[in-house]
């Protein structure tokens, strides 16, 4: 006991006292070189890194590869396997009976853009506070890699042969259900994975991140979007990505290639380069226009795509109270023989 005490001490914490062991999950049963292992190694390290409590996490997730994923971090979270496809549906009940609970989803293109691509969309038009990440390689590699809905037309798989059809983008799909947080990432690029997912996780609304995530065993062909060689290869990030909390602002002004350096509210100090590129997170049509250029020239742009904090959550809309739902007592649930009345004569 001795001995684990003083490895623990030796170990760094963060702000609630815990260590990064306290953050992890079962070991991986997924394939050696999986991007899934990448994301939830990233997604402990920002939970770790906002000392968010994990018994104040739930995760959910339905049906694939990428669902098996919340068993991989953060065992003492509560957890929800669901059915395929309907991972939204649990979530936005977890939402509306314990608001305490930060929600994380994890999903695959083949569960959310194939069976749940209508729980997707209205799980969006709610805006559910939840971040919803899609671990997506263009296959359905639990049942033996099948094209999915995010597969490029023409693309070539052993047994499977040539996809006729034109994938579904998810960023594309999320900003015309007016998504309030819409980033994409690669998985060979976990220092930008970890600072959208610390974004993310402060954004107080439905967040998605559409993250490229290689599917080593049936979708890792050069010539395939969704391999590691094809988006290290033709990653193009749109801006260098920090999160920062929440303070009074700062303001500075920095011309296009300038480098400045900028001293932060923790006494912190960080070293900024506007980039050539002039671009508006604010504006919807632009961040369309966006996803549909770099389509067309083959470009995988990752980065934070749209961003809008002032739409109402789902819980605002229903005029929540405070406290969760799930820790208010009968005689507060449950309304007055008076006030049964009451409802039902202004129903008749």
């Amino acid at each position: 006991m001795a001995n684990n005490g003083n490895e623990r001490s030796s170990q760094k914490i963060n702000e609630l006292g815990l260590s990064k062991a306290d953050y992890k999950g079962r070991p991986t049963t997924l394939c050696q070189g999986c991007g899934h292992n990448s994301i939830s190694s990233q997604i402990m390290a920002a939970c770790y890194e906002l000392s968010i409590p994990p018994e104040k996490v739930i995760k959910l997730s339905g049906i694939g590869c990428s669902s098996k994923s919340p068993t991989y971090f953060m065992s003492r979270s509560h957890g929800f396997n669901t059915l395929h496809g309907r991972m939204p549906s649990i979530a936005t009940g977890a939402s509306i009976a314990n608001r305490s609970l930060k929600t994380i989803g994890v999903s695959g293109d083949g569960d959310t853009a194939s069976i749940g691509i209508g729980q997707f969309i209205h799980l969006l038009r709610r805006n559910v506070p939840m971040l919803y990440i899609i671990e997506n390689n263009g296959v359905y590699g639990l049942t033996k890699g099948q094209f999915s809905a995010t597969a490029d037309k023409g693309q070539k798989l052993k047994k499977m042969g040539v996809n006729p059809f034109m994938p579904i983008d998810l960023c594309m799909e999320a900003l015309i259900a007016n998504c309030g947080f819409v980033a994409r990432s690669f998985a060979g690029d976990p220092k930008q994975v970890k600072e959208l997912l610390k974004s993310a996780l402060n954004f107080n609304g439905t967040a998605v991140i559409d993250i490229i995530s290689p599917c080593v065993t049936f979708n890792n062909r050069d010539e395939s979007t969704k391999s590691y060689s094809w988006g290290l290869k033709h990653e193009y990030p749109l801006h260098d990505v920090t999160w920062v909390p929440s303070y009074d602002e700062i303001e500075m002004d920095i011309e296009p290639g300038e480098i400045m350096e900028v001293e932060l509210h923790n006494e912190s100090r960080l070293v900024l380069k506007k980039l050539g590129r002039d671009y508006d997170t604010s504006d919807r049509l632009a961040a369309m226009q966006l996803l549909e250029d770099s389509c067309c020239a083959e470009i995988l742009l990752t980065g934070l795509i749209y961003l809008n904090q002032d739409q109402e959550t789902f819980q605002s809309v229903e005029n929540l109270v405070e406290e969760p739902l799930a820790r208010l007592k009968q005689d507060v649930l449950r309304p007055s023989e008076e006030v049964l009345e009451e409802v039902m004569t202004h129903f008749r």
